[in-house]
C-alpha cells in the first residue's frame, strides 16, 4: 500500500475531528448561553418567568424529538451534508433570534437552532467510526465531551463580556455568523470516509485486523427501540436521565444567572465567572467520571450512585443556606453542581450502551438521549412559573422566596436521580 495515502489519512483524520469537535463547542454554547443572558432577555421582551423557561425550553424540544431520525439522516444523507445544512439552521436561527422583536419570534428562533444543531453529536460518532480504529475511539469521544465543556465555556464569562461590550442582539448575530462559518467550513473539508477522498480505508490500512474501524452506529432501528423500551432495567436509567439533566439545564442552562443576580447581587460579569464552574466541572469530571468507573469502583452502577448522593448533597447546601453563602463559596459548589450532574453523563451513556447487545447500542443511546433533553425542557418552564407565583420587587427581580421553593424542586429532582440508581443494572463488563 502507498505509505503516503496512508500518511494523508492518518493526518487528515485528525483536521476532520477537530473541526466536528468546533462544531460540538457551538452546540454547548447555545445549550448554555440563556443563563448569562437571562435578565437581559427578559426586560427586552418584558417576559415572565414561565415565558423565559418557555424561550430557553424552545432548544430542547426539537433537539430530543430530533435524536431519534439523527442516525437515519445521517446513513441516506451522509454526517458531511446532515451537519452542513443543520448547522446553517442553527446559523440562521442564531441571527434571527438576535433581531427578534417579539418573544414569538424569540421562541421561533430557538426552535431553529435547537433543531440545527441536534445534527452534530450523531453524525460525529458515524464520521468518526469510519476514520479511526476501535481502539482509539474512546479516546477521540473523551476529548469531543471535554470540546462540549469549552463550549460551556463561551457560554459563561466571554458571553457575559460581548454582552456587555456590544448588547445580547450583536452577540447573538456574531455566534449565527460563526455557526454559519462553521456550516461552510464543514461542507468544505470534512469527508464522511477515506474512500470519499479516494483513499484507502482504515480497515485497508490495517488489512481488516483486529484495528478495523468502529462499525456505523445504527440509529432509529424500530425493532431495536421496541427491545430497549421493553427491558426494565431502561427506565431507572431514563428517569435518572430526566431529572438529572432537568435538574442541571433547569438551574444551570437557564435560572442559575438570574438567582445569582437577584439573590446574591453579582453583576453580569461576576456571574459568567460563577457559571464558568458549570464548565470547568464537564471538562474535569467527564474523564474523572470515566476513571473512577473503570480504574476504581469497576462499576458503573457505584459511580452513578455516588456522584447523585453528592449532587443531592450539593443542592441540599443550596437549600439550606439559599442567600447566606460567601461568594466565594459559590464557585466549588457550582463545580460539584457540575461534575455530578453534567460531567457524570457519560457514565449514563456508557451504561445505555452496555445495557444491550452491540447490535442496537446506537439505538439505546438514541432512545435515552431523548430523556436528558424532555428534563430539561420541562424542568426550565416549570422553575419559571414558580418563581413567577412569588411576587418580586418593584424592579422585576424575583423574590428570595420564589427561589426557596424553585431550590426545594431542584431537591426532589436530586433525591429522584438517588433513589433511580439503586434500581439500575450494573453493566460494568465482568473479566
Amino acid at each position: 500500500m502507498n505509505d503516503n495515502l496512508v500518511r494523508k489519512v492518518l493526518i487528515y483524520r485528525w483536521l476532520i475531528f477537530w473541526i466536528m469537535a468546533l462544531a460540538y463547542v457551538f452546540v454547548y454554547f447555545h445549550r448554555l448561553c440563556p443563563a448569562v443572558v437571562a435578565v437581559d432577555l427578559q426586560k427586552a421582551f418584558n417576559a415572565s418567568g414561565g415565558l423565559m423557561g418557555i424561550l430557553a425550553s424552545a432548544y430542547f424540544y426539537p433537539y430530543a424529538l430530533m435524536q431519534f431520525p439523527a442516525g437515519l439522516l445521517s446513513d441516506s444523507i451522509g454526517p458531511r451534508k446532515s451537519v452542513t445544512v443543520f448547522l446553517a439552521i442553527a446559523g440562521v436561527g442564531s441571527l434571527l433570534f438576535g433581531l427578534a422583536s417579539g418573544i414569538g419570534m424569540a421562541v421561533a428562533a430557538r426552535v431553529m437552532v435547537g433543531v440545527g444543531v441536534s445534527m452534530v453529536f450523531i453524525p460525529a460518532m458515524k464520521v468518526f467510526s469510519q476514520w479511526f480504529r476501535i481502539r482509539e475511539f474512546a479516546f477521540v469521544t473523551a476529548i469531543l465531551s471535554l470540546m462540549g465543556g469549552v463550549g460551556a465555556l463561551t457560554a459563561a464569562t466571554p458571553l457575559a463580556l460581548v454582552t456587555g461590550w456590544l448588547g445580547w442582539r450583536s452577540a447573538f448575530e456574531l455566534i449565527g455568523i460563526g455557526t454559519l462559518v462553521m456550516a461552510v467550513i464543514v461542507w468544505f473539508l470534512v469527508r464522511n470516509r477515506p474512500q470519499d477522498n479516494g483513499w484507502p480505508s482504515i480497515a485497508e490500512i490495517d488489512h481488516s485486523g483486529p484495528g478495523s474501524p468502529v462499525a456505523p452506529i445504527a440509529i432509529s432501528l424500530w425493532d431495536g427501540a421496541r427491545r430497549v423500551v421493553t427491558e426494565k432495567y431502561f427506565w431507572p436509567l431514563a428517569v435518572w436521565f430526566f431529572f438529572d439533566c432537568g435538574v442541571f439545564f433547569g438551574f444551570g442552562g437557564l435560572w442559575a444567572g438570574p438567582y445569582l443576580m437577584h439573590v446574591y447581587g453579582l453583576s453580569r460579569a461576576e456571574v459568567g465567572n460563577v457559571l464558568n464552574m458549570l464548565a470547568v466541572g464537564l471538562i474535569i469530571g467527564a474523564p474523572l467520571s470515566s476513571t473512577l468507573s473503570d480504574k476504581v469502583f469497576h462499576s458503573r452502577k457505584k459511580v452513578l450512585t455516588l456522584m447523585s448522593a453528592i449532587l443531592l448533597a450539593d443542592v441540599l447546601l443550596l437549600n439550606v443556606f439559599p442567600s447566606e453563602l460567601a461568594r466565594s463559596l459559590l464557585y466549588p459548589v457550582f463545580f460539584v453542581f457540575s461534575v455530578c450532574s453534567s460531567a457524570v453523563v457519560v457514565i449514563g451513556f456508557t451504561s445505555a450502551k452496555e445495557l444491550f447487545p452491540v447490535e442496537i447500542a446506537g439505538t439505546s443511546v438514541g432512545t435515552v438521549n431523548l430523556f436528558p433533553f424532555l428534563g430539561g425542557a420541562i424542568f426550565q418552564p416549570v422553575l419559571g412559573w414558580v418563581l413567577d407565583a412569588y411576587p418580586g420587587a418593584v424592579s422585576g427581580d424575583y423574590s428570595l422566596e420564589g427561589y426557596r421553593v424553585m431550590l426545594l424542586i431542584l431537591l426532589v429532582g436530586s433525591c429522584i436521580c438517588l433513589i433511580s440508581t439503586f434500581m439500575m443494572k450494573e453493566t460494568f463488563p465482568s473479566t
